[in-house]
């Protein structure tokens, strides 16, 4: 990676960087796969490229504002390009925690039927840039309230940006033309999400939804640029990371009530889709041992 400023916040409790703001000039940090344990927003301002992420791939130009969760799994194919790129640790600034005040969980991060990146417009490229400014003030001059007031500037961001996202990218399929499959797909995304603990199978939605497998396959191809089988996954380890996150239930516990009677293949799973344990998950992202590199 070329040398560039880099911002970085220490967690005063443990001594692990809790927060990181730097620009890049090109694609040498993001040229092989991340699966970062803290909160990551990239806004690639200029060039183009290709990314590789969970089981899916995408074309983006500039003025791409990317957002990932903490273990997703991303890369860019890409040479000639700059941007700003956001870290954050949970222990730093917890999505679930304000969700209330920010609700960007489910439109900026942990949404898997939606890409996890949008084009930024002006007005929020304004917000962004005087938010990054004052980040970096406050970084390099620290006083009184630094943490509130950090946060503070996160949370405007995080609004701003999931605010243009929703515009960008309605949650709700919305047709007027008698077509099916938008109501298809509709019906589909509440029964994975009503029956996700329970069925794991792609054939067991089909079978629910009075459909070819083979033909669900590909309208959950065509609109979600996903399998059904990854999106099935996608929620359960959504729901597993944030049980390991928000509670101290054992890991026995909680692969029981997703649906896993063997807590070693509940594992398994977990370590397939994110590279690491659920034990480690905990450790890193639950008990604030991130390492910001």
């Amino acid at each position: 990676m070329t040398n560039q400023t880099i911002f970085t916040l220490v967690n005063k409790q443990n001594g692990n960087l809790a927060f990181k703001l730097f620009s890049f000039e090109d694609n040498s940090y993001f040229d092989h796969l991340q699966r970062n344990n803290y909160y990551s927003l990239i806004w690639v301002k200029e060039g183009s490229g290709k990314l590789k992420t969970d089981f899916a791939e995408y074309n983006f130009g500039q003025n791409s504002l990317f957002s990932f969760s903490p273990y997703q799994p991303f890369m860019f194919l890409s040479t000639l390009i700059k941007g700003i790129a956001i870290y954050f640790h949970s222990d730093f600034f917890c999505i679930h925690k304000h969700q209330t005040e920010v609700t960007c969980n489910g439109v900026m991060f942990n949404n898997i039927y939606q890409q996890p990146f949008f084009l930024v417009n002006e007005k929020l490229q304004t917000t962004f840039e005087t938010a990054v400014d004052q980040i970096k003030t406050e970084i390099q001059n620290p006083g009184l309230a630094q943490y509130e007031l950090l946060i503070s500037y996160m949370k405007i961001l995080l609004i701003a940006a999931s605010r243009l996202k929703t515009e960008q990218q309605p949650q709700t399929i919305q047709t007027s033309n008698g077509n099916k499959e938008p109501f298809i797909v509709q019906i589909l995304k509440e029964t994975i999400e009503k029956d996700f603990k329970t069925k794991h199978s792609a054939s067991q939605y089909a079978k629910s939804l009075n459909i070819s497998p083979n033909a669900l396959a590909k309208i959950t191809k065509n609109h979600f640029n996903k399998t059904l089988t990854a999106l099935i996954s996608e929620r359960i380890i959504i729901e597993a990371k944030r049980e390991l996150y928000l509670t101290n239930k054992p890991i026995k516990e909680i692969a029981y009530e997703l649906g896993y009677d063997d807590e070693f293949y509940f594992s398994r799973f977990f370590k397939k889709n994110t590279d690491i344990s659920p034990q480690v998950y905990r450790e890193t992202v639950g008990f604030g041992k991130a390492e910001l590199n």
